[in-house]
């Protein structure tokens, strides 16, 4: 999950009306960020075994998605019986050389340097184009609220190194070793990760794929589309 995503926005989600609420729900943290430690110490053990879970559908939003493809990279499928990629990262999010199309690298330089100016007021200035405000969606002043105050939980060494992670960060060997039935859906007015670079290639890349286009929706669909997304997410895990 990303810097302004944590435990706290998947609870959100699960405990209001919602057919979710039936499933069970394991939320990792990514280290520096919500409440856990600010160094980025290496976490090699496996929740998956740690807590036996079995037939687990793996759902990764944004610089997430990033984590639950180098999980199945990492430990293979065996305990996997799905994969959502909610607005992704994935395949691959910065230009490269052999990414001309992705998003340049000045734009995560520009992020980093307005993090380390005044990272509450950059965030919170975030929050615009992360849900749409600017094309039309609307957001309660508590949800941004709310949003600001799980961002700034994270350390500001942990935020930038996240950055600077789904910035330069190379999926593709990981998409390749997917073999597990995918849902991926992306909003087509995503203004943060673009959906033509990201989600709709990724789609293309991993087999079984199956891609929803949420029409005009933003980065933040998850608050956005709320009914939708959980419908839809619903659905992909009583199919596997």
């Amino acid at each position: 999950m990303c810097g302004t995503a944590s435990l706290t926005t998947w609870r959100s989600a699960a405990s209001a009306p919602s057919p979710l609420t039936v499933a069970a729900l394991a939320a990792p943290i990514s280290r520096g960020t919500a409440t856990t430690t600010t160094p980025l110490r290496p976490i090699s053990t496996n929740l998956i075994v740690t807590l036996d879970l079995q037939d687990v559908t793996l759902v990764g939003f944004s610089m997430g998605g990033g984590d639950v493809t180098r999980y199945i990279n990492n430990y293979g499928s065996a305990r996997v019986a799905g994969l959502a990629l909610l607005g992704a990262v994935t395949p691959i999010f910065g230009k490269s050389d052999s990414f001309p199309q992705g998003v340049d690298q000045s734009v995560f330089d520009g992020i980093r340097d307005g993090l380390r100016k005044d990272r509450a007021q950059f965030i919170s200035d975030f929050a615009t184009p992360f849900y749409g405000i600017n094309a039309g969606q609307t957001v309660s002043a508590g949800a941004l609220t709310q949003t600001l105050n799980i961002a700034l939980l994270a350390s500001l060494k942990g935020t930038i190194d996240c950055v600077t992670a789904f910035g330069e960060t190379d999926f593709r060997p990981d998409m390749a070793k997917i073999d597990v039935p995918t849902l991926v859906i992306h909003g087509s007015n995503d203004q943060i990760v673009p959906f033509e670079s990201t989600g709709k290639l990724a789609a293309e890349m991993i087999k079984n794929a199956t891609l929803k286009v949420y029409d005009n929706a933003p980065h933040g669909f998850a608050l956005t589309h709320q009914d939708q997304l959980n419908e839809d997410l619903l659905a992909f895990v009583k199919s596997l």
